[in-house]
């Protein structure tokens, strides 16, 4: 693990920006941040990125920038031979190059939310940790998926509520058995699986209950019923939730 004294020991940290407000980065990420010199972030060609876009105006102007650009994103099914072959390439790739990099110098991977749920970097992390040659940290940050159900103002949970959390990626029949089985839900990776989202709701009969948050926490923040919004333009990491009903303590007045 990192030497704490010494925040420019080579190696390679991940570094969770939390769910998009950049107030609601930890201080140790913050931190890091600001003082790195080498910085790395997943994109789509031809976009800015995410993660990158969460620390504009932090990173020290003697940075040097490592954009991860995907070689393919929506544009073949995630479940091809020609998808799983490109990307798993991609990541191979950038572990060999970050390794390499990390030997020598301190790594600082960018990741939106927490690196550990549904983060690219999680592809990288097995990679380097399977190598065992480079120091390796990851440090947490606040999931999107919590900044979005604190935006709707009510409480996700009660009592024994069981929450469910699955991506918008999942099959039509796939989504209503899940959405069956649990109290509260989260679907994540909204975008374009937003109508068969809003059909397998429909299925289950939690059609009226759910809720789309679009680009949480940050100044672009739409919070609205779904019932309320239609199919034509959503964000892939929009996300739709379903709050638990459970037990609660009545109020004794």
């Amino acid at each position: 693990m990192l030497n704490k004294s010494s925040l420019a020991a080579p190696g390679l940290i991940c570094v969770g920006l939390g769910p998009g407000d950049p107030e609601l980065m930890s201080i140790k990420a913050d931190r890091l941040v600001r003082g790195a010199r080498h910085v790395a972030f997943f994109r789509k060609k031809g976009r800015p990125g995410k993660a990158r876009q969460l620390v504009e105006g932090m990173l020290s102007p003697q940075a040097t920038e490592y954009p991860m650009e995907y070689p393919v994103t929506t544009e073949i099914p995630v479940d091809s031979p020609a998808y799983v072959q490109q990307l798993a390439q991609f990541y191979d790739d950038w572990c060999l190059r970050l390794a390499a990099l990390a030997k020598q110098e301190q790594v600082v991977v960018l990741c939106e939310g927490d690196p550990f749920l549904y983060g690219s970097f999680m592809h990288l992390y097995t990679r380097l940790r399977a190598r065992g040659d480079v120091d390796l940290q990851v440090v947490p940050g606040i999931p999107g998926m919590v900044g979005c159900w604190h935006a709707t103002g009510e409480p996700i949970t009660w009592g024994d509520d069981v929450l469910s959390v699955m991506t918008g990626t999942l099959s039509e029949d796939e989504l209503v058995r899940r959405m069956d089985t649990a109290d509260a839900l989260v679907v994540m990776k909204v975008g374009r699986n937003l109508p068969r989202i809003r059909r397998a709701l429909a299925r289950a009969g939690r059609a009226d209950a759910a809720w789309l948050v679009q680009n949480g926490t940050t100044d672009q923040q739409q919070v609205a019923r779904l019932s309320e919004v239609g199919d034509e333009v959503c964000p892939y990491f929009a996300i739709v939730l379903v709050h638990g009903q459970g037990r609660r303590p009545e109020a004794a007045w």
